[in-house]
């Protein structure tokens, strides 16, 4: 079952990058219509069947997805020329492609070879100057802003400020005028300006290998892009370091405190009527509902010692919070606290197993309780140790619903660490990937259209959580070998 749902999930993740064939539809009426099909299902009370198909130019027609009775179907072709393009606004364009030039000259159909050869060099173009303002942003607008706000008296940065915009606007510039000439697969033509099109591809001209490599660029972009069109395009890229951090924080936290706990109440609490009732109530806590953690979270650490630090450090920027909102902190500390009954009561089980006779002959060698403790002991028990980490890490990084009122974003697409002073922002919101799928799945504006970047992201989800914990599986392997600890029967 855990294979046939993988395999589910990654088929329909994996292959919405793969650039599939449009076709063009005739209808019997004399309409036509261009895009993929999508899949088939039975009309009402089984008269026929009719297909769905997904038609793009939403801003010629409306809506991108068309129900066409498959019965009603004249003709079905693949004409090569036929071209997909992926724009920032108004989602992909399925047509042919008649001219490219200046919006004035553009008007009279130009050879169909050499529109599509200068049309991948300008989105080439396109693709340089973009990256040159994202490096000009990046490189000169931030600092400098930060350098001003540092001083705001300082004419120097107030001037390279002024030359950094100057040199974006003169880019932005650069990247306006040309439009592609368009036309629909009834007739219709549209002027669509290139520095809207991000991408242009002909599926139905394209061999298996250039397919192959169009996929991979798919996926790299999809992991290594952020977020665009209300979460229903692009990529995961802030989504995932979100998680990852998320995760790496609150293990970071949980581990000690969890440790420390078990050890008291296996090693050094008295054995007796209210050490029993610690430890079910520990397990008790493990079934409660993550929502009333993430309520707990909200009251204490939000706004209770969140806005506690906003009086005593950050009094000046009040009433606009810095702490007091949900921030990365607060969500790793919440879900830390979600996780601690797991590892305490994995690690408790560990030093339970460890036998009598070692800490005895530590004792008797004339090691003192601390070090019997510390050398012989902690160390035998840091498989278990592992293997509550590992449980806790996949349970965090899968909650939604606690992350929901102490930190997470739909839309965070700046990630919590930079090269600006402490360089790791605990109070900045992020992105999840757990929220980033419940958000696309439900909330987006055409889910039909997002639901393969739901599929995509949650194989995406499984192989962090698979990462993270082959990586503590291997540490609890490790020193299991190294102090000859036997796994549990």
């Amino acid at each position: 079952m855990l294979g046939g749902l993988l395999l589910l999930i990654a088929g329909r993740g994996l292959g919405h990058f793969w650039p599939a064939a449009v076709v063009q539809v005739e209808m019997e009426d004399g309409r036509v219509v261009a895009g993929r099909a999508v899949r088939e299902l039975p009309l009402e009370r089984g008269k026929g069947r009719e297909r769905l198909y997904f038609t793009g130019n939403r801003d010629l027609d409306g809506q991108v997805w068309h129900w066409l009775p498959v019965d009603d179907i004249a003709a079905i072709e693949r004409p090569a020329e036929l071209v997909v393009l992926e724009r920032r606004r108004h989602g992909e364009f399925i047509g042919r492609l008649i001219a490219v030039g200046d919006r004035e000259a553009v008007r009279d159909a130009a050879p169909q070879q050499a529109a599509w050869t200068r049309l991948q060099a300008r989105l080439a173009a396109l693709d340089q100057l973009r990256a040159e303002r994202e490096r000009l942003r990046r490189e000169g607008l931030r600092p400098l802003i930060r350098q001003l706000d540092a001083d705001p008296d300082d004419s120097g940065a107030r001037r390279a400020l002024a030359e950094a915009n100057a040199r974006i606007y003169d880019l932005q510039q650069a990247m306006r005028g040309e439009v592609a000439l368009l036309e629909s697969a009834d007739g219709r033509r549209l002027h669509q300006p290139l520095d809207e099109v991000l991408r242009a591809w002909r599926p139905n001209a394209m061999s298996p290998a250039h397919k192959l490599a169009a996929w991979g660029g798919g996926v790299w972009r999809f992991l290594a892009e952020g977020p665009r069109d209300g979460n229903s395009a692009g990529g995961v890229w802030p989504a995932i370091f979100g998680t990852v951090l998320m995760v790496l924080l609150m293990s970071l936290l949980v581990t000690p405190f969890g440790v420390l706990a078990a050890v008291y109440l296996n090693e050094v609490a008295h054995q007796g009527r209210w050490t029993n009732l610690v430890r079910i109530a520990v397990r008790n806590l493990a079934g409660v509902p993550s929502i009333v953690y993430g309520v707990f979270g909200l009251g204490v650490f939000v706004y209770g010692i969140g806005g506690s630090l906003d009086e005593w450090f950050f009094s000046d920027t009040l009433p606009s919070p810095t702490f007091g909102t949900g921030g990365l902190l607060w969500a790793s500390l919440t879900l830390a606290l979600l996780t601690l009954p797991v590892v305490i009561v994995a690690t408790e089980e560990g030093l339970a197993r460890i036998p009598v006779e070692q800490r005895e002959g530590a004792l008797a060698l004339g090691a003192t309780r601390f070090e019997t403790l510390s050398r012989v002991v902690l160390p035998m028990a840091v498989p278990a140790m592992l293997t509550g980490v590992i449980l806790a890490v996949a349970r965090a990084a899968g909650e939604v619903a606690p992350l929901l009122l102490v930190g997470v974003a739909k839309l965070a697409p700046q990630v919590p660490v930079d090269g600006e002073f402490p360089f790791l922002h605990l109070e900045r919101k992020f992105m999840h990937l757990g929220y980033h799928i419940y958000d696309t799945a439900f909330h987006g504006s055409d889910v039909q259209a997002a639901m393969p970047l739901v599929f995509a992201t949650a194989l995406l989800l499984v192989l962090v959580v698979l990462v993270l914990n082959l990586t503590a599986i291997f540490l609890r392997h490790h020193f299991r070998a190294r102090h000859g600890v036997q796994p549990r029967p």
